[in-house]
């Protein structure tokens, strides 16, 4: 029988900015158990509204927990007994629901898609209505967050690549930011250490393709995760389905080479999948797969192809 545990966002539970393969397991639990996971989130410059809004454990945080490379706070990492290098993580997401009742957005000097139009750092804080499910910070808009999902997953990176910035995704995960990745979906990671080492962060109530401006509805989340030890198969990349597509993610600073890394992994899944030869199923790509932009603000850019599961049925 599969265990159910929780974990909230606390000092002891997070790191805040990296993955690292030497950073020791808050959790080690079976394959096929349960975590539920109460993310928090916020820089310093984000604690100085309405204080009586900001939770304890997060003044804790910045109290108690050294921040490093990058600006997420990350719950975990999680072991997963059993799990080796060439193994693959399976991360089903149950649920996803929204912590808290505000969130932030901003961008900074020089940075996003468009570093040379905005010169100056702009933030604000954004009122979240949990029961209509909307988000309003600009006069006259409402935006839905009926679909939150967190920007940060991933697994301990390969020793060889020592501390790895939150900010980039790789061939670990890390700051996928990919909007897909909602309640319902799952993900695979190559594992690349012993347990897998699972961490997870960076709540997004809402958040456009590209998330242009370098950051999204910032905000806390509680998620749901089923975590599987899978050895059937192996990875290069992370991937993931939902109830209707598969998957395939790339990241390059070149969001060319992005592309195409993610049109060769969808590919090499076609061919592997569904017996065509390559040839034919890069013909049928040409008619069913989406190549979308994930983001184009993490250093790495990302681009994740879609390939529609009614296809093949």
């Amino acid at each position: 029988m599969s265990k159910r545990h929780e974990l909230n966002a606390r000092p002891g539970t997070v790191h805040w900015g990296y993955y690292d393969h030497i950073l020791e397991p808050i959790l080690t639990i079976q394959s096929g158990d349960v975590v539920v996971v109460r993310s928090l989130f916020g820089l310093p410059t984000d604690m100085h509204h309405d204080r009586n809004r900001i939770p304890e454990d997060l003044v804790a945080i910045h109290e108690k927990v050294p921040r490093d490379l990058g600006p997420h706070i990350l719950v975990g990492p999680i072991a997963v007994e059993g799990a080796e290098p060439g193994d693959v993580l399976a991360v089903r997401i149950l649920d996803i629901q929204l912590g808290l009742n505000w969130g932030h957005n901003r961008f900074m000097p020089e940075k996003g898609t468009l570093p040379e139009d905005f010169p100056k750092a702009h933030s604000w804080i954004i009122e979240i209505d949990k029961k209509s499910k909307t988000a309003q910070w600009i006069a006259g808009t409402k935006v839905s967050v009926e679909h939150p999902f967190f920007g940060n997953l991933g697994v301990a990176p390969a020793p060889s690549l020592g501390r790895i910035s939150s900010r980039f995704p790789d061939q670990h995960g890390g700051n996928l930011d990919n909007k897909e990745l909602g309640s319902g979906s799952t993900l695979y990671f190559p594992v690349y250490n012993p347990g897998a080492q699972f961490s997870v962060g960076d709540g997004h109530a809402a958040q456009g393709d590209g998330e242009v401006d370098g950051t999204a509805v910032e905000t806390g989340l509680v998620g749901e995760f089923e975590l599987t030890l899978r050895k059937d198969f192996s990875l290069r990349l992370p991937r993931a389905e939902t109830k209707s597509h598969y998957i395939t993610m790339a990241f390059d600073p070149d969001l060319d080479v992005a592309a195409k890394i993610a049109l060769r992994e969808m590919l090499d899944y076609m061919v592997t999948t569904y017996d065509l030869s390559r040839e034919e199923a890069y013909s049928l790509s040409t008619a069913v797969v989406d190549l979308r932009i994930t983001q184009t603000v993490n250093g790495n850019k990302g681009v994740h192809a879609m390939l529609p599961k009614a296809v093949f049925k």
